[in-house]
């Protein structure tokens, strides 16, 4: 009776296991479906609209890849392709640059600085309490059905190795933008005082 009891507690605790993997899973499916979704609204985009971006003189001419792609926004008779806005320490030193358009925040960081993915506050603030907050946040808005699933905050971080080169951010309000330019530029102070020393 005792082995019958003890295989009993083995599958009970297999299917537990069986069941966090299940909802792991599943989760991560969404995640991929959400992206999947961004990137078809993308491309959907790019199939209606062209965007010729100007080179700057003595400057390589650079393709945007399909998500750094501009987006037009009507502003009357001419029309606005996005904001852009430096980021900058106290003293003026370049720390990156902000790329706004109507639905997507392209952060440009300086090539001179290096910032490096293990220097904090960048992971444990940046990332896991503004970035992914938000993404959570709107992730259980979805599950509850106040939200669709192509509006979800999303972000992805581009790196060459451990050194950032750009952040790229949809589905985002007003609010949320100014949180993030004011998190993004102490991060990027914080990161760049601890470079220094």
């Amino acid at each position: 009776m005792s082995q019958e009891a003890e295989k009993i507690r083995k599958f009970v605790a297999f299917k537990k296991k069986l069941e966090k993997r299940v909802k792991g899973l599943e989760s991560e499916l969404n995640e991929l479906r959400l992206m999947l979704e961004a990137v078809n609204s993308i491309l959907l985009e790019k199939g209606f609209k062209h965007v010729e971006i100007a080179k700057a003189p003595g400057t390589a001419e650079v393709t945007p890849t399909e998500e750094e792609a501009l987006v037009e926004l009507p502003t009357g008779p001419s029309k606005q392709y996005e904001k852009v806005t430096p980021l900058e320490t106290v003293t003026g030193e370049r720390l990156a640059t902000l790329h706004v358009n109507q639905d997507s925040l392209r952060i440009v960081l300086a090539e001179d600085k290096n910032f490096n993915v293990n220097t904090p506050p960048f992971t444990q603030f940046l990332v896991e309490r503004v970035l992914t907050k938000m993404q959570e946040k709107d992730s259980e808005l979805a599950s509850s059905g106040q939200l669709t699933a192509d509006k979800i905050f999303s972000y992805n971080i581009r790196q060459e190795g451990d050194i950032i080169q750009e952040i790229l951010i949809r589905n985002f309000d007003a609010n949320r933008l100014k949180e993030l330019e004011s998190s993004i530029r102490w991060t990027l102070e914080k990161m760049h005082e601890k470079t220094k020393d």
